[in-house]
């Protein structure tokens, strides 16, 4: 089967699933996030490797995971106690490791528990910022398939329209087929597709936050997607995995929400002061 009936099946079987777990929310979709997280957890240690750095995995895991358990049922309701209790965890199970630089070992770690666990995180927190309300509950997961479809049309816009007519390179130490034409593309079209979802399906948000939300997927998605670049480059690897017949990883596929989602969150902290 080519590459592109294979990413064609996939897309297929594969995003009804994504967007029925965000429109349920609940545990479907905390179940998703987890999954994110920790498989994003493998693939990254996975890369790793290829720099001699060895993160610690029992902890790692756990870590992400409890910090994502804990966005959603806040047993803690402090995220500085628990990352408190992770470093420190951290620090003292690297005392008893004798695998290479413990320098590389905890960087490693600390890093991938940011990045695959206190940014998906904020996921949840996007998604039952409306309550549990049966009237409203929806429009979490109407928000968040939003911000998700909004990311892949910014990404078919700045793929094709980079291709047509890009000239200008935008990061060619990260990410060398990319060009300014493109990025410029995926940016405008970000914009364009958070409002049409505003007049369709997410009119409960007001304007200004539709074409906010365009502007954050059209810019810091994008970054997300360069820094996930700059990773992969480091470790010399074109995919972050395999795991998505023909697509990647899941670090592949999640990169520029990973980037959005705490951004949004950010900007609606900051703007309705709801969290």
């Amino acid at each position: 089967m080519s590459n592109t009936k294979t990413r064609i099946l996939v897309s297929v079987f594969g995003i009804p699933f994504l967007l029925s777990a965000c429109y349920l929310g609940g545990y479907f979709f905390l179940g998703l996030v987890l999954l994110i997280g920790i498989i994003s957890f493998t693939e990254y240690a996975a890369l790793s490797l290829n720099k001699n750095s060895r993160p610690n995995i029992p902890v790692s895991i756990t870590a992400i995971s409890l910090i994502i358990l804990e966005s959603y049922f806040q047993f803690i309701k402090s995220f500085e106690v628990l990352l408190l209790i992770i470093i420190l965890v951290l620090f003292l199970t690297e005392l008893f490791r004798n695998n290479g630089s413990a320098i590389h070992n905890i960087g490693a770690s600390i890093t991938a528990i940011f990045y695959l666990g206190f940014l998906p995180s904020t996921l949840i927190y996007l998604r039952e910022f409306y309550g549990q309300s049966q009237f409203v509950y929806s429009n979490g997961g109407l928000l968040i398939i939003g911000i998700l479809a909004t990311i892949w049309v910014c990404d078919s816009a700045a793929f094709f329209l980079g291709v047509a007519f890009g000239k200008h390179k935008l990061f060619p130490r990260v990410s060398p087929n990319k060009s300014w034409e493109g990025a410029v593309a995926g940016f405008v079209f970000s914009m364009i597709a958070m409002i049409v979802f505003k007049s369709w399906f997410l009119e409960f948000l007001s304007w200004t936050d539709a074409v906010s939300i365009g502007i954050i997927a059209g810019t810091i998605g994008q970054t997300g997607d360069l820094v996930e670049s700059l990773i992969k480059r480091d470790a010399n690897v074109k995919d972050s995995s395999q795991i998505i017949p023909g697509h990647g990883g899941i670090l592949d596929r999640f990169d520029s929400l990973l980037f959005t989602a705490p951004a949004v969150f950010l900007y609606l902290h900051f703007t309705h002061n709801i969290f």
